[in-house]
């Protein structure tokens, strides 16, 4: 059985960061400012740098690649959404929506993972579907019960069902499709990623089902998770907007269970959420304030789980 959870992962340190416009056009949970660029950037290195840092004290094997200054990406800080790894050897690269990210694709990380002692047997590249504009962002788009082979995805312009099948077809996986919504503007629209609104752990599932409007697929994705024996977490649109669904369980090497997230998402939990979890596992967390506004994105977004 494939395990669910990692003390292996690779993050990447951003050389560059500012809000993309590009990602922003379907990205809800993104924020402008009028700082410049040299002063965003900093402020994101330096919660970058503490987040390692806080991972790294729990016995979490960080494996960090620093981004080039050319060409400028800066989303290169959300590794997870163009690159997985799968056990035993198996590395797959996918299609990213906005034209600046699908420069995040590039060998450098992978050669430098291989420096490291791990090696890739199969690849599975899904980046020439970008010609169709067919687009499926990794991790971001599917959230995997890798136990179960289980792939929970909210459709949307970066998650595309036709992929959605051929990755579960190739992967052995099974999929549970719906979509989701947040309000914004007073309008319901599709939340960009699925891993903004759910997260499964081994036990357990952190999930918004109040963004999903249909009731016969809010009770497919509830019956699936009782179906593998998940404790379901609910969670408000107001958590998820904190980024309290952007949450990973992880291990450490001595496999101890810990649950990642951003200080804004850890404030948001309630008090009975938070006992859940601190019952069963350690609660990692730290401040990603200029990451989140920025970007749109959050903890689980900037780790892409190794499973060589």
């Amino acid at each position: 059985m494939n395990q669910q959870t990692t003390e292996q992962l690779l993050m990447i340190r951003p050389s560059c960061f500012y809000t993309n416009d590009q990602t922003a056009k379907n990205n809800y949970f993104q924020k402008q400012t009028d700082e410049d660029h040299i002063s965003t950037t900093e402020k994101a290195q330096r919660e970058f740098d503490a987040f390692v840092l806080q991972l790294r004290s729990y016995g979490v094997s960080v494996h960090v690649w620093n981004d080039s200054l050319s060409p400028q990406t800066p989303d290169a800080l959300f590794p997870n959404n163009w690159i997985s790894f799968h056990h035993p050897s198996t590395l797959i690269t996918y299609p990213m929506f906005a034209l600046n990210r699908q420069l995040e694709v590039n060998e450098g990380p992978i050669d430098f993972l291989q420096t490291k002692g791990f090696s890739f047997q199969n690849l599975i590249d899904y980046t020439s579907h970008i010609s169709s504009g067919v687009f499926l962002e990794g991790t971001g788009s599917m959230v995997l019960d890798r136990s179960n082979y289980i792939a929970y995805c909210a459709l949307s312009t970066r998650t595309n069902q036709k992929l959605i099948t051929k990755f579960c077809q190739e992967m052995g996986y099974k999929a549970v499709v719906f979509s989701a919504f947040q309000t914004y503007n007073n309008q319901r629209l599709p939340i960009y990623h699925t891993n903004v609104m759910m997260s499964v752990g081994m036990d357990f599932a952190m999930v918004c089902l109040d963004a999903i409007d249909d009731q016969n697929e809010r009770q497919a994705l509830v019956a699936s998770l009782s179906e593998t024996n998940k404790t379901i977490l609910p969670l408000t649109e107001a958590q998820i907007h904190q980024f309290a669904g952007n949450v990973l369980e992880l291990r450490n090497g001595n496999g101890k269970r810990l649950l990642a997230l951003s200080t804004t998402a850890f404030k948001a939990l309630t008090g009975e959420q938070i006992e859940y979890l601190s019952d069963r596992m350690t609660i990692v967390h730290s401040p990603l304030p200029t990451i989140e506004q920025l970007g749109g994105g959050s903890a689980r977004c900037m780790m892409a789980e190794i499973f060589i």
